[in-house]
């Protein structure tokens, strides 16, 4: 299964993001093969509709779930069309790992 992470940088000790639509990168985590990569999330400087964007962006990446702060209104009906199940870390200062170490037990 792929997860895709929102996150402030591109590094595993980096912070996950608030928010999804703007996040910086995206953590993509492959749990079957233990693989992970960061991706600039292309929708981080839009004028408008990020979130949207983002929405594309990740599903181009064949995930099931993804992992924010939070998500806005116009993505949930997106992520839920497409079957894209939102987990929502509502702990500030969480770091990309400590998530990933959730789904590795």
């Amino acid at each position: 299964m792929k997860i895709a992470v929102a996150s402030t940088g591109n590094t595993m000790d980096s912070m996950v993001d608030a928010r999804f639509g703007r996040c910086v990168w995206f953590l993509i985590y492959d749990t079957e093969t233990k693989s992970h990569n960061f991706l600039k999330n292309p929708a981080a400087e839009a004028q408008e509709g990020a979130g949207p964007v983002a929405v594309k962006f990740i599903a181009e990446q064949k995930v099931q779930k993804v992992v924010s702060g939070e998500f806005g209104v116009k993505v949930r009906p997106l992520l839920e069309e497409l079957g894209i199940e939102m987990i929502t870390n509502k702990e500030s200062g969480k770091r990309v790992s400590e998530i990933i170490n959730l789904f590795n037990h």
